[in-house]
């Protein structure tokens, strides 16, 4: 099976804060299978570390009120060019987070909120029919 991973999750230091999610749980899951690590964002061209970013009235912001749609559209086009190229037949993804939350995302507000939806990368795997789910669901 491939599947395409949140970068983060797999321990990559690419979260806004420079950080990682490392997941045991996703590492023991994808043993033996076709691993894609992927960063939307910093595939979009977004440094690491960064100022935090939510979805504003559908606009992705970050906290110091900068539009950076633009960036997280890019690279979430990027990573489903991957996920096509590569036929990828699930996607497992870091909760909440503006690109890759499934189901469940910060409100926009940047005040720890969470609101129904899905981040821009995850929205783009499902309008595109592939199999994705939230790390916390695994």
């Amino acid at each position: 099976m491939k599947i395409m991973v949140s970068a983060c999750l797999l321990g990559q230091k690419c979260k806004y804060n420079g950080g990682d999610n490392y997941s045991e749980k996703v590492l023991a899951f994808t043993e033996g299978h076709e691993v894609i690590p992927v960063c939307p964002e910093v595939a979009g061209g977004l440094e690491t570390p960064r100022i935090p970013c939510e979805i504003v009235d559908g606009v992705v912001m970050n906290k110091a009120g900068e539009n950076k749609d633009r960036e997280f559209r890019d690279g979430a086009s990027i990573c489903l060019k991957l996920a096509r190229e590569k036929q990828i037949d699930l996607a497992i993804l870091q909760s909440r987070s503006p690109s890759c939350g499934v189901g469940r995302i910060y409100d926009g507000t940047f005040s720890g909120r969470l609101t129904d939806g899905s981040g821009i990368f995850a929205s783009m795997l499902i309008e595109n029919g592939f199999r994705t789910i939230d790390v916390k669901n695994l």
